[in-house]
């Protein structure tokens, strides 16, 4: 049998108010196959975006075990687990996170001044991003020219640009209207099927949550049920128009 690419093991989280505890995730196991469409859902404060943030690297886990890969991440230094995510992570979140300053093709370039090469191939890695989300036309555009729709391009091409096996995308329609939310999860299926991404997707929209392959639902802190989807038949792509 073939190893998860993502593997939690007794999972507790638990975060601290003065002297109060205030527990998360409690005893949460889960394993993510490589390739796979992950959905999270549940009330606010039932742990998904923990959950998100754990297996991101972005947090630790109070007790458990934390396995992407062949890097166990909770023994990692806060060096190693910088360096582990700009390989392997990229992050998609709700409020874009984009620099105003910047335009569209300097803030995909930002992940990649972690890395050694060349300002040529920055380059070319950035045109194929933004070819892939449909912005070459909008590269030299900062934000505020942007549309919330284009945006949220900008931020998935971010995403993909040092070409991660894994993307964590924390609610990536919910500032969107309905019709530039289904080109956005176009676009995630577009890196799940042709790109073979594993897709780790936090929502509260049953629409969002169908374009996923598997659907987790949480509360509390524990995993209430864990459903295969029956998969969309057509899917917008990034080619289509830009919102």
């Amino acid at each position: 049998m073939q190893r998860a690419e993502i593997e939690l093991r007794n999972i507790r989280k638990v975060y601290h108010k003065d002297r109060i505890e205030i527990p998360v995730l409690e005893n949460l196991s889960l394993d993510v196959a490589s390739g796979d469409f992950l959905v999270l859902m549940g009330p606010s404060g039932s742990g998904k975006s923990t959950l998100l943030h754990l297996i991101g690297g972005l947090d630790r886990p109070t007790n458990g075990t934390v396995r992407i890969g062949d890097a166990q991440l909770e023994t990692m230094s806060e060096r190693q687990l910088t360096n582990w995510r700009s390989r392997n992570v990229g992050f998609i979140f709700q409020m874009y996170h984009l620099v105003p300053v910047l335009t569209a093709a300097q803030n995909v370039e930002l992940p990649l001044l972690l890395f050694k090469m060349s300002g040529k191939e920055r380059k070319q890695r950035v045109h194929t991003a933004l070819e892939v989300v449909g912005l070459t036309d909008r590269s030299d555009h900062r934000p505020n020219q942007l549309s919330g729709g284009q945006e949220q391009r900008v931020a998935i091409a971010r995403a993909i640009v040092t070409d991660p096996r894994i993307i964590l995308a924390d609610e990536p329609t919910g500032d969107l209207d309905a019709k530039t939310s289904v080109e956005i999860l176009g676009l995630l299926d577009l890196l799940h099927k042709d790109f073979k991404k594993t897709i780790l997707m936090v929502t509260h929209d049953p629409r969002a949550a169908a374009h996923g392959a598997r659907t987790l639902h949480l509360e509390k802190g524990a995993l209430i049920t864990d459903n295969r989807n029956a998969q969309p038949e057509t899917a917008t792509t990034g080619a289509q128009s830009s919102a």
